[in-house]
């Protein structure tokens, strides 16, 4: 009887442990409330704990007032101090993380809190808010810094779409395997063609009114999806330097809706 026993806690102990759920954290910072959004739609989904980066000094001037600061500080290779966490990483599983992109990589306080606190272990999952892009390549930049953690595919939105975000981020989550719930599988897209008038005007609708120039579209692919006809453009553009560059540009149409750029990859 006392060897019975014996088994049965051993089994209830493993059965505790396997069935241990896991703990997440959505972890961000964010200067205009673009990131914030986003933040609070994957919590509120999750149901994970949540806070905000802040900063001692923070950046809360204009647009150009902000720019010129992170350019003096890029310059003179110095970072924001952090307000200290309530959260403790550790203690947590999956760590949400959201961040704007800027000058093409993560806000400056990101590359603070990654020189500061210890991820290994744990698993990241980037989400972003950008003005063009910059979603693969600060995932790419967080695998080469965190090594020792598994940075998983993220999510990213551009500021002008902000409305995108519920329905994006539910699927995100879904497609994922964050929270339950079943998605249809979206296509690839189809071979690449030259582009036509047709698709130069949808081009043009979706970025004529972009700050900056975008390039000139050359070849496209396209597919249905559940948010309408989402179009992969190849296009051509000058660098800086004078050299010919090329990008992704990724376009979204619905019925009846002006064609959305909804972000570049370079």
């Amino acid at each position: 009887m006392k060897r019975f026993f014996i088994y049965l806690f051993i089994a209830m102990t493993l059965i505790s442990c396997n069935s241990k759920k896991e703990r997440s954290l959505v972890l961000y910072y964010s200067q205009t409330g673009n990131t914030e959004a986003v933040a609070m739609q994957i919590q509120s989904l999750t149901n994970a704990d949540i806070e905000a980066i802040d900063i001692e000094d923070p950046y809360d001037g204009t647009y150009a007032e902000t720019i010129a600061r992170v350019q003096k500080e890029r310059t003179e290779d110095v970072l924001p101090s952090l307000k200290t966490l309530k959260s403790m990483i550790e203690d947590y599983d999956i760590i949400y993380l959201g961040y704007p992109v800027w000058f093409g990589t993560f806000a400056p306080p990101i590359i603070q809190l990654l020189k500061e606190q210890n991820f290994a272990g744990k698993k990241i999952v980037p989400f972003c808010t950008f003005g063009s892009g910059g979603l693969e390549a600060t995932v790419n930049e967080l695998r080469a810094l965190l090594p020792q953690s598994t940075v998983a595919d993220g999510y990213g939105v551009r500021a002008a779409r902000t409305k995108a975000i519920p329905a994006e981020v539910e699927r995100f989550l879904k497609e994922n395997k964050y929270i339950a719930g079943n998605v249809e599988p979206w296509g690839e897209y189809s071979a690449d063609e030259l582009v036509t008038e047709v698709e130069a005007k949808i081009f043009d609708d979706a970025c004529g009114d972009y700050q900056f120039p975008l390039g000139t579209p050359i070849s496209f692919g396209k597919r249905t999806t559940g948010f309408g006809t989402d179009y992969r453009f190849n296009v051509k553009s000058a660098a800086p330097d004078g050299s010919e560059s090329h990008s992704v540009i990724y376009v979204i149409v619905k019925e009846g809706a002006k064609p959305e750029f909804t972000r570049v990859v370079r």
